[in-house]
C-alpha cells in the first residue's frame, strides 16, 4: 500500500507518533499528578491528567486547592503542544504535495519543457 501512496503511509506514521507522544507527556502530568499525592490513584491521575491535557475540563475531578494552579498550565500546555502539533502536520502535509506536484512534471513528459516548465499551447 506504501508503494502506491507514499505520502499517506508518512502522514499516517506521523500522526500515529504525534499521538504517541502527546499520550507520553499526559502520562508524566499523571505520575506527577499521583506522584505528590494530589489524586487518588494512577488510573484517576491519567483520567485527570488526559482531560485536562485535552482541555475537555469536565469537572468531575479537582486537584486540592493549593494544586489548581498547576491543572490549569497543564491545559495550557496541552493546547499549545496540539497547536504546534498541527502546525508541524500541515508543514509536511505542504511539503509532501508540494514534492508530488514536482514530481508530476518530469522533464520528457507531455505539458513540460526542458526545464520543467508547463508548456504554453499556441492559440488557435
Amino acid at each position: 500500500m506504501c508503494r502506491i501512496w507514499p505520502g499517506t503511509c508518512l502522514l499516517i506514521a506521523i500522526a500515529v507518533w504525534t499521538l504517541f507522544l502527546h499520550f507520553i507527556k499526559i502520562a508524566v502530568w499523571a505520575l506527577a499528578y499521583a506522584g505528590f499525592g494530589t489524586l487518588p490513584d494512577l488510573t484517576t491521575a491519567f483520567y485527570f491528567s488526559g482531560v485536562t491535557y485535552a482541555i475537555t475540563g469536565y469537572g468531575d475531578l479537582v486537584l486540592p486547592d493549593e494544586w489548581r494552579l498547576v491543572g490549569a498550565v497543564e491545559a495550557l500546555t496541552g493546547i499549545l503542544m496540539c497547536g504546534l502539533s498541527t502546525g508541524m502536520f500541515f508543514a509536511v502535509c505542504s511539503k509532501i504535495f508540494h514534492l508530488a506536484k514536482e514530481g508530476s512534471r518530469e522533464p520528457g513528459k507531455p505539458g513540460t519543457n526542458s526545464h520543467n516548465q508547463p508548456t504554453q499551447r499556441p492559440s488557435i
